[in-house]
């Protein structure tokens, strides 16, 4: 590549001239220090440059090199546990070479070079393969098999592989093709904005359970599906994330800070290698990937952030695993796309972001889905993207939020009262919605109780008529109310404070089976049947108001997984105590 030279310098965008053969998102090096940026316009002989480090120091006349190839990740083992900044730079390795902060222009490689992994081939010599087939698996840790794939576009014979130890640019499989043999290593590098092939999508029909009420009984996420949170400040946009990041029924976890707070990502970045895999027990950190972007780190490299992430997600995927992919948040993106915009004197759109905002978030969430992967085998894979949107000042009518909402199929909208009362989830009922619901609800009747359906409609419809009653209750007071309204009322709290509200810092509480959840709420609702049978045989509402075995009703999310015999021991208790409610309300009555 030839050597071009910088023009002009504002902020972290860039221009150089001379770099004739230069293509656009081409990897560029800049300055003395070979700060990494990529070319994102050409004109009359000029590229712009936008810079992923920070550009304090440049001055016109510095050398800009191209490097000839787009902005790429490395993919191979020793991606899993690893903590990488929004352009896959090991944090780890950084901090051990240069400290606590990351010195520009610091080249370090994304994958260790030097580690030897146990590759164990499942073809043979003779055996005619194409992109995407797997040559062999190496156990990357305890949870995750790591398949190496023959990369896209090489179709032939295996002439040669390679069974042991070896690194991840060690030879382990030679193929012949009609353009002669073609040597393959662990090691593959694919460009972040361009989507990874796959044979077929398939339509979404399986929920990707998350172990939070709220979501999994009333807003679920198909897996293959794309979700997003919006929410104003302080509304528990991230700790819902966290939560998922943490129980969400998926092979792999790969979680995107994207110009986030850098407490927050301290605390993403602690609290992860701790947590345990409820399903394996072993730690969490064993299937999941972070990538770590922070508010102070340079702009542009949180344009790049999502790209990475999503990339890998899609790598693993072909593998035929099912990826949850958390993006926090893409409002930070989208800052950082309307700044490079105006420093490129783009007409501004709607609130001064660029006017292609709406493509480019459509083209990120597009990349989720559930697919038949590349190769012959026809595995499938699915990425499931969740995304939080922060508007300014809660204002859902912003460009982003809308943006995001035409794109995506789940909306679980937080709610600033709610999180002020401290109801977290602060996702609120009816404001929310998922446009999965039909068609993971066959599954869930299937495989859990055949009345999910009818449970959750019932339970919707008590929280609908509870909003409708509450203005009433506010205009001329709750004793215009008759008593069943009144017993409503009490149901659809109920459901509120003790199956929808859910405790993420509580180790029983944090998260809920689907057998569980529908276990509590049919509880609920069997009270409230209950109830209505003992004031019709006489008894008085205020006795069953206050009756004792709300107490237990309330307390089953402190119930464990392994202790489901209590909570069905509490719906019998309230089916009897109501029903002695009933005889001594007929006694009376007599």
């Amino acid at each position: 590549m030839r050597q071009g030279r910088i023009t002009k310098i504002s902020g972290p965008l860039v221009m150089a001239e001379g770099l004739d053969d230069a293509k656009m998102f081409d990897v560029v090096r800049v300055g003395k220090q070979r700060l990494i940026g990529e070319i994102i316009e050409i004109k009359s002989g000029i590229a712009s440059i936008q810079v992923y480090e920070e550009t304090a120091g440049l001055t016109p006349g510095d050398p800009v090199e191209g490097t000839g190839v787009p902005l790429s990740v490395e993919l191979a083992p020793g991606i899993i546990e690893a903590i990488f900044d929004g352009i896959q730079r090991p944090l780890d390795l950084i901090k051990k070479e240069a400290g606590d902060f990351i010195t520009r222009g610091i080249e370090v490689p994304a994958l260790d070079r030097k580690k030897k992994w146990d590759f164990q081939p499942v073809v043979k010599a003779g055996d005619s393969v194409t992109g995407g087939d797997i040559l062999g698996v190496v156990k990357e840790t305890v949870l995750v098999d790591h398949k190496i794939m023959v990369p896209h576009g090489i179709e032939g014979k295996v002439v040669k592989i390679h069974s042991g130890a070896a690194t991840i640019e060690d030879t382990i499989a030679e193929i012949e093709t009609g353009d002669g043999v073609k040597e393959v290593q662990m090691l593959q590098r694919w460009p972040v904005r361009r989507i990874r092939p796959y044979k077929e999508k398939l339509p979404p029909l399986q929920p990707m359970t998350t172990g939070q009420r709220v979501v999994d009984m009333f807003f679920p996420v198909a897996k293959g599906g794309v979700a997003c949170i919006p929410g104003p400040f302080g509304s528990g946009k991230t700790v819902i994330q966290h939560q998922l990041a943490k129980w969400a029924d998926a092979d792999i976890v790969v979680y995107i800070g994207c110009g986030e707070r850098g407490n927050e990502m301290t605390d993403v970045l602690m609290e992860f290698p701790e947590l345990v895999d409820p399903k394996s027990g072993e730690p969490l950190m064993k299937r999941t990937v972070l990538i770590a972007n922070t508010s102070n780190m340079p702009v542009a490299a949180r344009e790049a952030s999502i790209y990475t992430g999503i990339t890998i997600a899609e790598y693993f995927r072909d593998m035929g695993y099912s990826v949850a992919l958390m993006a926090d948040s893409t409002s930070r993106w989208a800052e950082a796309l309307r700044e490079m915009s105006g420093r490129l004197e783009e007409m501004p759109g709607e609130e001064g972001y660029p006017a292609y905002l709406a493509s480019r978030l459509a083209e990120f969430y597009e990349r989720a889905g559930r697919v038949v992967c590349a190769g012959s085998e026809g595995r499938e894979g699915a990425v499931t993207a969740v995304g939080a949107v922060s508007p300014p000042g809660g204002d859902l009518s912003e460009p982003v939020t809308q943006g995001t909402l035409r794109v995506v199929k789940v909306f679980w909208a937080l709610d600033a009262s709610l999180a002020y009362s401290r109801h977290f989830p602060a996702i609120h009922w009816l404001t929310s919605y998922s446009l999965y619901l039909d068609t993971v609800e066959g599954w869930l009747e299937e495989n859990v109780d055949k009345d999910w359906g009818a449970l959750r409609a019932e339970a919707m419809r008590l929280l609908q008529v509870e909003a409708e009653l509450q203005e009433i209750v506010r205009l001329v007071g709750i004793d215009a109310l008759s008593i069943k309204d009144r017993l409503i009322l009490e149901v659809a709290k109920s459901i509120r404070e003790d199956f929808l509200h859910q405790n993420a810092f509580h180790e029983v509480d944090t998260y809920a089976s689907l057998k569980k959840q529908y276990e509590m709420l049919k509880t609920i609702l069997v009270f409230r049947d209950e109830a209505e049978k003992a004031m019709e045989a006489g008894a008085s509402f205020k006795e069953i108001e206050v009756h004792p075995v709300r107490e237990k009703i309330a307390r089953m999310k402190y119930l464990s997984e392994t202790e489901m015999d209590k909570i069905e021991a509490v719906k019998e208790e309230v089916r009897k105590e109501l029903e002695s409610l009933v005889s001594e309300g007929g006694v009376l009555s007599a």
